[in-house]
């Protein structure tokens, strides 16, 4: 049997040095590759629409990004892209002009959204009805739990609303 010598003993210091190191990269690789806790506690945000008043919009905010929640009034048109819970409609979008990313700015006496960046409108369903916006304003995944609207997750009523092709 070979005696293991200095020679040997610094191959094997080497190579197990080597490894930690091959080791400690792979798990720094993969803490960068891991969402950080702040993103993955925006994932998902509650909204009780309870005490939603009619024509009066909330704005809540979602991973960022300005939600706009608008209770329907009778007298407002029904749409495809309303969110019914119970006997209330509902206009939930993400506040983001589909043009160039301004918030517009709603116009409760009109029943419409402006931007005014460049003056693009759209009804209280979402649909662009003048000026540049090249679509409707984006409704975020949501999943409704009685009166709850939750953001972030993919509910059955949004995946029907996806299917039907109304979601951007």
């Amino acid at each position: 049997m070979k005696e293991k010598g200095r020679r040997d003993f610094m191959g094997m210091a080497l190579g197990g040095f080597t490894a930690l190191g091959g080791l400690g990269a792979l798990y720094a690789m993969k803490r960068s590759w891991d969402p950080l806790p702040s993103v993955k506690a925006a994932g998902f945000t509650t909204i009780d629409l309870s005490a939603a008043q009619e024509n009066v919009l909330n704005v809540e905010k979602w991973r960022g990004k300005p939600i706009f929640v608008l209770k329907k009034s009778a007298d407002m048109t029904q749409d495809e892209r309303d969110i019914v819970i119970g006997s209330d409609r509902f206009h939930v979008s993400i506040g983001l002009c589909t043009h160039l990313g301004c918030i517009p700015a709603y116009l409760p006496d009109a029943k419409k959204f402006k931007c005014a960046c460049h003056g693009g409108e759209f009804d209280t369903a979402g649909h662009q009805i003048f000026g540049p916006p090249p679509s409707p304003l984006e409704i975020p995944p949501f999943k409704i739990e009685g009166t709850t609207l939750v953001l972030g997750e993919e509910g059955p009523e949004f995946k029907k609303m996806k299917d039907a092709g109304l979601i951007v």
